[in-house]
C-alpha cells in the first residue's frame, strides 16, 4: 500500500474516532446525474447535515501522488506520512503500550 493511501485511511480512521460519518467506495454518477459513493447516494447522505456547519474532505485512494517529506516540529527529523514515526514510537513506549 502506498504511503499516500495509508495516510488517507489514517485520516478516515481519525474521523471515525471523532464519530464523524465517513463514506468509502467508488465515486460515480448515474444516468440521472446523481452522485454515488459505493451504494450510497451522496445527496441523501449529505442531507443528514443540512443546516450544520461542516467540513467535507474527499481524498482519492487511487491516486499515486507521492507525499512530500515533512520535518517534525518536536524532534526535527524528516519523515513521510501522517505523523513522525520516531515520536509516535516514543509516545507509545512512554504510555506503556
Amino acid at each position: 500500500m502506498s504511503l499516500r493511501k495509508a495516510s488517507v485511511l489514517e485520516l478516515a480512521t481519525a474521523a471515525y474516532e471523532l464519530e464523524a460519518r465517513v463514506l468509502r467506495g467508488l465515486l460515480r454518477r448515474d444516468a440521472e446525474g446523481r452522485w454515488w459513493v459505493g451504494e450510497t447516494p451522496v445527496e441523501e447522505w449529505l442531507s443528514a447535515y443540512e443546516g450544520h456547519e461542516a467540513v467535507l474532505i474527499l481524498a482519492s485512494l487511487s491516486e499515486e501522488t507521492p507525499l512530500a517529506p515533512r520535518v517534525c516540529r518536536t524532534c526535527g527529523r524528516e519523515y513521510v506520512g501522517w505523523d513522525c514515526p520516531h515520536c509516535r514510537e516514543v509516545r507509545r513506549r512512554l504510555r506503556g503500550r
